[in-house]
């Protein structure tokens, strides 16, 4: 038996995330179990959509913060991690200074990564799962938004477009984006596929999912379930939001704009239901250094 000790930090626009997983493999089989999880709402997109830049307090916080999970890495003893930026930091005009002042102090290398980058990780685990039929990936964080059509298996085309969450309520204009994404679908799907059916990742998607009350076992919404607890939401207030449905602060602003988004997609795709596997970039960052720690796969993502 083999035992392997991984960790992810996934930096986004609207929280950080941290995961060490213990990775045992025995006969050809493994099993992932998570050992440590944290989920910080620093919401470095706050200061970026709106200055272009990470401010010294959220920069300082950030710091902290990664000086928090450097400790965790060392007291796990991971046998190897991946630290990834996202949407915020690859906009911010210091956003590699930070990295690089990150890796001087800490010895923690950051890699800022394009929107494809996180589109290809993400769909390491996504399709894994999937019957070879046609989909339409749809992963919206909190700065940018991911397409990938896949069919029988295969990725065909990958877009990323700058709209999100925490974008979209600091009122950068998305009209543009909406109808770039329009564009890019008339151009990739419409009237090339009978069905086609759409996979959601993200935060949002997976609070929605739910609070649609829907079972554990049946991990997919149609688009009526999705525009019916989107319209459940939005008859609370922010602050109901927090204290009758119990969503995090972070959680509670954003879930509304992020649902807009997942609705227009699946409406201009034709799109009746969509799929909820509750999996995401930190994910895909465990299987890419699985591969590069156990399997003989070629990756490079140093």
């Amino acid at each position: 038996m083999i035992s392997l000790r991984l960790a992810a930090i996934d930096i986004g626009s609207n929280a950080i995330r941290f995961q060490v997983t213990n990775v045992l493999s025995y006969e050809g089989q493994h099993i992932f179990k998570r050992l440590e999880y944290i989920r910080f709402p620093l919401r470095l997109g706050e200061d970026v959509f709106k200055f272009k830049k990470i401010g010294p307090e959220k920069e300082d916080k950030f710091l902290r913060l990664m000086h928090s999970f450097k400790l965790l890495l060392d007291l796990y003893e991971v046998d190897d991690h991946y630290a990834c930026a996202t949407s915020a930091m690859r906009e911010a005009e210091n956003g590699h200074k930070i990295a690089e002042k990150v890796q001087q102090l800490l010895g923690l290398k950051i890699k800022i990564i394009s929107g494809e980058m996180e589109a290809e990780l993400i769909n390491r685990v996504v399709l894994k799962k999937l019957d070879p039929e046609n989909y339409l990936h749809i992963d919206v964080g909190g700065g940018s938004t991911e397409l990938n059509l896949i069919s029988n298996g295969k990725k065909v085309a990958s877009k990323s477009f700058k709209i999100g969450s925490v974008r979209s309520i600091e009122q950068i204009e998305s009209t543009n984006i909406l109808d770039k994404i329009d564009s890019w679908i008339g151009e990739n799907v419409k009237d090339k596929y009978k069905t086609i059916t759409a996979i959601g990742t993200g935060g949002n998607i997976n609070k929605l999912h739910d609070l649609a009350n829907k079972r554990k076992v049946d991990r997919s919404l149609s688009l009526k379930d999705v525009q019916d607890v989107q319209a459940f939401v939005e008859g609370f207030s922010l602050e109901e939001r927090i204290y009758k449905l119990q969503l995090n602060p972070d959680r509670a602003d954003v879930i509304i704009p992020a649902s807009h988004i997942y609705m227009h997609v699946m409406k201009a795709a034709k799109c009746r239901k969509i799929l909820v596997p509750d999996v995401g970039l930190k994910d895909g960052v465990m299987h890419m250094l699985y591969e590069r720690n156990i399997k003989d796969t070629e990756v490079d993502f140093k």
